[in-house]
């Protein structure tokens, strides 16, 4: 792969296309089957992507087509190490890429302040930081993982195995978790269908599943499956994966076996689950039985695990990143949605109903790959067009604080929950990961 064409993008998870003028700033690629270029439609179901425009490619940069492969015939059961990454290959994408003529230095506004910035050496896909605070992991493009030191932001060791470097596809989401002998481990998900489960300070991949497309579900039903969203219950004890077949599917932690497939009946008539791709999984923090799901259908999905259906739904939101969260507090749900109208909702978690929606911020408009809570108080939210993060005053809904002149869309992000450095933001750009703080939060940097 040429040096000067990094990998698949979050963007290429998304969608097939381009963002529009702003987005010709920054990289947009593709390893998806087929293109959605028309205007996102209202109705629950509908399998297109918002706000669809071409970007010029500028001539400088050259972009190369990549084919990868990977095995689609082995089972969802634990699969050893050794196993993943061989057999057939199947996955092919392509990649175009787009180099910003402009240069901009990133700077905020508002009582929002640059701590650190992490130069990661490949495009960042997602982070996430450990329940302590004391660690952050960063997934990249080429399917690398890089953890971090929250006590001095030194880098401290990459999560990469021989199966991961012959795939190369991007890490998709991170969580990190628990074992039973209360050992740090990290769950991540990975493009080419893959979940591996690292113990972190071995640096050492202790179980590995491939997932394969559910027969009937979306783009991939049967054969190979982009697994694009994790979540894990409150418990520890169980995980859901979101892809783009339409199913979720839940495992046991603990055996490491697939407990059950989430998905819709087969009947059209009944919208009970997805009928396209899912990027958002999130369990409910205080029931560990219920979880709520994102992706391009539109809706927002309401599920048991008990259960093979979902429960109940709500139609609005189009879901392209991690941007589904519940706040057990007031049980609000916090949505964003990759569109220029509507990107930022709040509903109510028993009724399904709107509460109020966040207003466009007079720096532009945002579509919105990433979302979270910020105390009790304030909102997180970035993406594209923009290429702006936000923190928003909850209550009056106005932007308190940005980042800005970013060269490159904001695709993931993470707030330290506990720990020195609670309350600090981690958001993704580029190569780069930028640490920021706000007035009240000063720490020493080191």
């Amino acid at each position: 792969m040429s040096n000067t064409a990094t990998a698949a993008s979050r963007r290429g998870v998304f969608q097939a296309h381009g963002d529009g003028e702003e987005e010709s700033k920054q990289p947009s690629h593709s390893y998806m089957l087929s293109d959605f270029d028309s205007d996102p439609s209202t109705d629950p179901g509908s399998e297109t992507d918002p706000d669809s425009e071409e970007a010029e490619s500028e001539p400088e940069l050259e972009t190369e087509p990549d084919t990868h492969t990977e095995s689609a015939t082995i089972g969802p059961e634990l699969t050893e190490l050794r196993d993943i990454g061989k057999g057939p290959q199947t996955n092919v994408y392509e990649e175009e890429s787009y180099i910003s003529t402009t240069h901009t230095q990133p700077k905020t506004e508002g009582d929002l302040h640059i701590h650190s910035v992490l130069e990661c050496g490949s495009e960042v896909m997602t982070c996430q930081f450990n329940n302590e605070g004391t660690l952050l992991a960063v997934g990249l493009s080429d399917g690398t993982i890089k953890l971090y030191s929250m006590d001095n932001k030194n880098f401290l060791q990459t999560l990469r195995d021989s199966s991961s470097i012959l795939s190369s596809l991007p890490v998709t989401a991170l969580r990190f978790t628990l074992s039973s002998q209360s050992r740090c481990l990290l769950l991540a998900t990975y493009a080419s269908g893959i979940v591996r489960s690292w113990y972190v300070w071995g640096g050492e991949c202790l179980w590995g599943v491939r997932e394969v497309g559910e027969t009937g579900g979306g783009e991939g039903g049967g054969g190979q499956r982009q697994t694009l969203s994790l979540s894990v219950s409150p418990s520890g004890e169980k995980a859901a994966t979101g892809g783009s077949d339409s199913a979720i599917h839940l495992y046991d932690l603990s055996t490491h076996q697939r407990l059950m497939t989430c998905r819709a009946s087969s009947t059209r008539t009944v919208m009970d689950g997805h009928r396209f791709r899912v990027f958002a999984v999130t369990f409910h923090p205080e029931m560990e039985r219920e979880f709520i799901s994102g992706g391009w259908d539109n809706t927002i999905q309401f599920w048991d695990t008990r259960q093979q259906h979902s429960v109940r739904m709500l139609s609005g939101p189009h879901v392209c990143g991690d941007t589904l969260q519940i706040d057990p507090a007031v049980n609000h749900i916090l949505s964003g949605s990759w569109r220029k109208d509507n990107a930022l909702e709040i509903w109510d978690y028993v009724s399904g109903q709107k509460v109020t929606e966040v207003p466009h911020d007079y720096q532009g408009e945002s579509k919105i790959y990433t979302c979270h809570w910020l105390g009790q108080d304030h909102i997180v939210a970035a993406g594209s067009q923009s290429n702006m993060l936000r923190v928003i005053n909850r209550w009056t809904m106005t932007t308190e604080s940005r980042l800005l002149g970013l060269s490159s869309a904001v695709f993931g992000s993470s707030v330290c929950p506990a720990g020195k450095w609670k309350g600090l933001i981690a958001a993704t750009s580029g190569t780069r990961v930028y640490l920021l703080e706000r007035d009240g939060q000063k720490h020493s940097k080191k």
